[in-house]
């Protein structure tokens, strides 16, 4: 008999639930696809029936039921933080509180979500510590028998930063950062003092880094400090939130807010905030590049300790940290580390698969399964489905059929003569990236590119960068690394005599976040890709996220819809053809 467990991550930011049946990942969706509150901070509903459905099975029949937090873990040093800031601990316990009552609630939601009676969940329910989950989510799904870990980010159960030897399928706790030292406050604080305030636009501010200078490098050393042992500490001066609290909330749709984390000295030292739409100036460029360029040097402190304690080549991350793909990208250069594995989804919906897995092996004691090699585990459509979300849209009639030799062909030839193409295929991806299956397409090297794929569709600022997805054997003709990036979780430096080939996605400061398509784990981006290459002579597209100023499209409803309203020219999806008249 099958042995099910959920792995789910709620009432924090990118909400998620996961689904194991002995061991292989059946489903794994964030709920703001479903939802389409982006960054969804409630409870994850409508994930937690589509991956039973995904499954065919109901809540009666799952095992375990995971949950991504752990109100119980560092007891100590919260109480040792509490006694050392009795006049401020009133505002964080209460917050602390309210947390831990909606954690409390989670099996009852989840018989409400399942709607079978209050008290009647079958299932054993677990709670494992956030930096935990973190650390299974990625060293437990690498192909790594023996690793280094890392999960790094904002907060989650009193620590910042968690280090770990991973072995067979089991891991170690090496070394702790607490409350309030943390990396990942350090970054989005410098992020809402240049104007970039919400949810998520750390990924920005990474992309603006390049137009500065390090002009403020001593001022972001004396932000956050190195100490020894491969840690590091803020100085406490430049924030609030250990005196007034991470005040974490949600709006009313859900999405996740933040309050400020800086305090006046920092406006003091580096000039005042900018506002929200305000310019961008050679200031707010300058403090970019610095921030980034402290956060690099923490990140290898850490990590040169790291490979001392552990002596193991391999090296596993997570976090939200762990998003930064700039600093992913030098580790080869500025470690020792040869081999590197970050888990697709890093941030906080990867806790829900952390947390199943950790119950797998380290709980039940399973072996584990094959590594995770792609991130194409959400739902998927056939191509009936999709014809009636073509009639409903009434655009059925302008659509072709075709088998999927002639849809690669077909968009191979519009892709080239530079038209933006909407790609719908299979089962949806994990994490936040757009890798192949529901992304948008164009010609990387098209004149002009960047620009028109603004106007048309995305409408993003003109210094962020787009990605390009490259045949994983072609990858040493146009970067300067070769190591795979199946899951763009890492930035190589483009080479001189090919970067006009792919010049839409060539940063400013020459590099690119690249996505490596294997033959093996995604054929159909492949085969397209391929196609295009013999069009073309390149091997590369341009992929972005299908979506726009949305989270990324589930449904064919949602991809029809975003094609119809935007000037985007043409779209696959499925085996279905559609084209704007000229």
């Amino acid at each position: 008999m099958a042995t099910y467990i959920l792995g789910i991550n709620a009432f924090h930011a990118d909400a998620s639930v996961v689904l194991l049946k002995d061991g292989e990942c059946v489903g794994a969706i964030a709920e703001e696809r479903l939802n389409r509150v982006k960054h969804y901070a409630g409870f994850p509903k409508m994930a937690l029936r589509k991956v039973l459905e995904m499954a065919g099975i109901g809540i009666d029949d799952v095992a375990h039921v995971a949950i991504g937090r752990d109100s119980k873990a560092n007891v100590a040093q919260k109480i040792g933080f509490g006694l050392r800031n009795l006049p401020n601990i009133g505002k964080m316990a209460k917050q602390r509180l309210e947390n831990r009552a909606h954690i409390a609630d989670i099996p009852a939601l989840v018989e409400q979500a399942c709607e079978i009676p209050a008290g009647s969940l079958k299932a054993r329910v677990h709670h494992i510590e956030h930096h935990l989950c973190h650390i299974a989510s990625t060293f437990l799904t690498s192909d790594f028998e023996r690793a280094a870990v890392l999960s790094i980010d904002g907060m989650g159960d009193f620590a910042s930063m968690v280090t770990a030897i991973g072995e067979g399928n089991r891991f170690k706790v090496l070394e702790r950062v607490y409350f309030p030292h943390s990396l990942g406050i350090f970054y989005t604080a410098l992020c809402q003092l240049i104007g970039y305030d919400r949810y998520g636009d750390e990924g920005k501010v990474m992309g603006l880094a390049p137009y500065g200078k390090p002009r403020y490098m001593a001022e972001m050393r004396d932000i956050v400090q190195l100490e020894e042992d491969g840690k590091f500490s803020l100085n406490l001066d430049y924030f609030i939130h250990h005196s007034e609290g991470v005040d974490y909330s949600q709006d009313e749709t859900g999405y996740p807010t933040v309050a400020r984390l800086y305090s006046d000295k920092l406006t003091e030292v580096l000039g005042p905030a900018r506002a929200r739409g305000d310019e961008i100036t050679e200031r707010h460029h300058d403090i970019a590049h610095s921030l980034q360029a402290r956060l690099e040097e923490v990140y290898f402190h850490i990590l040169r300790h790291l490979h001392k304690e552990t002596g193991v080549d391999a090296l596993c991350v997570a976090g939200g940290v762990a998003l930064n793909s700039v600093a992913n990208g030098k580790v080869f250069a500025y470690t020792p580390f040869k081999r590197f594995y970050a888990h697709p989804a890093a941030t906080d919906d990867g806790t829900a698969f952390g947390a199943a897995y950790f119950i797998h092996n380290a709980t039940l004691g399973n072996p584990r399964v094959a590594g995770l090699h792609h991130a194409y585990l959400g739902n998927a459509y056939t191509n009936e489905e999709i014809h009636a979300a073509l009639e409903r849209a009434g655009v059925a009639g302008e659509a072709q059929r075709l088998s999927d030799a002639e849809i690669d062909a077909t968009a191979a030839k519009h892709l080239a003569q530079g038209k933006v193409l909407g790609w719908f295929q299979g089962r949806m991806e994990w994490g936040p990236r757009a890798l192949g299956a529901r992304s948008i397409l164009t010609h990387p090297g098209y004149p002009g590119m960047k620009d028109i794929l603004n106007s048309r569709v995305k409408h993003r600022e003109p210094f962020r960068p787009f990605a390009p997805s490259i045949l994983e054997d072609r990858v040493g003709d146009y970067f300067d690394e070769t190591h795979p990036s199946p899951f763009m979780m890492l930035v190589y430096g483009t080479l001189p005599e090919t970067r006009e080939q792919i010049a839409a996605t060539d940063h400013v400061d020459h590099t690119g976040r690249l996505q490596t398509v294997s033959k093996e784990h995604n054929p159909r981006y492949y085969s397209v890709i391929s196609a295009f290459e013999k069009e073309t002579g390149i091997p590369c597209v341009l992929n972005t996220s299908f979506n726009e100023n949305e989270p990324i499209v589930c449904s064919p409803d949602e991809a029809i819809d975003c094609y119809l309203r935007t000037r985007m020219e043409c779209l696959a999806i499925g085996n279905y053809w559609l084209a704007k008249d000229e």
